[in-house]
């Protein structure tokens, strides 16, 4: 019994699913929401990668300075 109800549960799971996304698919509002968000983390990955790049010259930086010290 327990594996029909587990079987029905993941066919109508799988429905669900496909409805919801066809829907959001053909949605312009999601569509939209979608590219702008994408858009947002592209941002923040440049700008994060900027910034790794910039502390890495920092830290070469102060690694000349302390080897110069010494």
């Amino acid at each position: 019994m327990a594996g029909g109800g587990n079987f029905m549960h993941r066919v109508i799971s799988y429905v669900v699913n496909e409805l919801v996304v066809d829907r959001l698919a053909n949605s312009p509002a999601f569509q939209r929401f979608a590219v702008r968000t994408s858009k947002r983390i592209e941002d923040i990955s440049s700008i994060a990668e900027k910034k790794r790049q910039e502390l890495a010259e920092q830290m070469k930086e102060i690694s000349k300075n302390m080897e110069s010290k010494n």
